[in-house]
């Protein structure tokens, strides 16, 4: 490590990574410690036991994949340690904003407005008390504000390629740790290889020619692992009774209120699961809400009756479900003709870019590539398309699943064929 160290964690995925004074303040704030809290795959522990490590250890590795690849560019791109401590701060920071049961509640959240995680970061950066340590040690907390994900105009646009994308020291390091703590082996990668191959190419990251087979392999370990462990049908299944619950008690106890920073801190997993568990039975809202939480805490979970995984080649290209109201009509309508509770029944379409955005949320599109010939760099953009493995599957991800309790199974199997078939739903997801 170039910069100077005052201390160091000991890591299960990386072995020991050491910290700088600035980056042990911020770690030591509240901010950062309430991540221990927080899961990082929500409720995929109660299909993958292994499962419970959290958003703390994942900002901590990221920093250190961070510095790492930052510092295997300085020979080659100009950038100072001033900027690679930067880029570790950045990386520490970028997940600070997330919710109890971390992308969950964001489902909660869209329900709602536009908030995302990415938001609550940048105000957490400017209002709390990460924004006196930054200051204190010579840092702008606006600039680190923006910088912590991923969209800092004051930096080269390849610092912030570090930070968010298909370059990212985030994608490298939650791949290897969701990957050993589920106990999976897709996502276990050589980031190593990809870090050291890495250059600057007009202010953008490259990766060179002989490493293209690495980067492949990381695209495809994040797929994979989308497919067996984020998308999970169990895991979903675990979570949509999650975000039903949050969904029917918002109103009660102000999850998606964001007007009290201090208040959304408080909401860490398990102060939310015993909020939900211990709801007043006065409404038939809080009723359902409590039952569900209580069924989640007991692994008493909803079973998929329908399910159709569909690849959509064009971002152009709307998914059916992707409204809300759309989502409702049908679960309401499947409810009747089971002749169910359409509280009962469950309607989920997870949908995931199949190769992540770009760090200003584009579509990602081509990958730079570098030729290195007699000591003579020469750099080229490749389509994804004329790379065969990463075409096979570009586009976008999406998983329709219809969910109902145990006792109410065959009646909403029979339902959705009958109701699917009528609406000529089946071949209109088959974009």
């Amino acid at each position: 490590m170039i910069l100077k160290s005052v201390a160091e964690i000991r890591d299960p995925v990386h072995g020991y990574i050491k910290m700088t004074g600035v980056e042990r303040d911020l770690i030591d704030t509240p901010i950062v410690q309430r991540l221990r809290r927080v899961h990082q795959l929500a409720g995929s522990y109660l299909v993958y036991p292994g499962a419970v490590h959290t958003r703390f250890e994942h900002v901590v590795g990221a920093m250190h994949l961070a510095g790492q690849t930052a510092e295997s560019l300085m020979s080659t791109s100009g950038i100072s340690q001033d900027q690679v401590q930067e880029i570790r701060i950045a990386s520490l920071l970028h997940d600070i904003g997330h919710g109890p049961f971390s992308h969950i509640y964001e489902e909660v959240l869209a329900a709602k407005s536009e908030v995302t995680h990415e938001d609550i970061s940048q105000r957490l950066v400017l209002e709390t008390s990460i924004h006196e340590v930054l200051e204190r040690n010579g840092f702008s907390a606006k600039k680190m504000s923006q910088f912590a994900v991923g969209m800092a105009n004051k930096v080269p646009p390849f610092m912030n390629e570090i930070i968010a994308g298909g370059f990212s020291a985030d994608i490298m390091d939650y791949l290897l740790r969701d990957s050993y703590f589920t106990g999976v082996e897709y996502g276990k990668v050589d980031i190593r290889r990809v870090m050291d191959s890495l250059q600057v190419a007009k202010r953008r990251l490259a990766v060179e020619e002989a490493a293209l087979h690495a980067f492949e392999a990381l695209l495809l370990a994040r797929y994979e692992m989308f497919k067996a462990v984020y998308f999970h049908r169990t895991v979903r299944a675990a979570e949509l009774m999650l975000v039903q619950s949050m969904k029917l008690a918002d109103d009660e106890l102000g999850l998606t209120d964001l007007s009290d920073l201090g208040y959304y801190l408080e909401l860490t997993d398990e102060i939310v699961l015993h909020k939900l568990a211990t709801l007043p039975p006065s409404t038939r809202k809080l009723r359902e809400a409590r039952r569900l939480a209580l069924d989640f805490r007991n692994r008493n979970l909803v079973k998929c009756v329908f399910e159709k995984v569909v690849q959509r080649r064009d971002q152009m290209v709307s998914n059916l479900f992707a409204k809300e109201r759309v989502r409702e009509q049908v679960r309401i309508e499947l409810a009747e003709v089971a002749g169910v509770d359409r509280m009962q029944v469950f309607l989920d379409v997870p949908t995931t870019p199949s190769v992540p955005y770009t760090s200003s949320k584009e579509t990602f599109n081509s990958v730079r590539l570098v030729h290195v010939e007699n000591a003579k760099n020469t750099v080229k953009s490749i389509p994804l398309s004329e790379l065969p493995l990463i075409s096979s599957i570009a586009g976008f991800m999406d998983i329709l699943r219809i969910y109902t309790t145990p006792e109410n199974r065959r009646s909403v199997e029979r339902a959705t064929i009958k109701v699917f078939k009528n609406k000529n739903f089946i071949t209109k997801v088959s974009i």
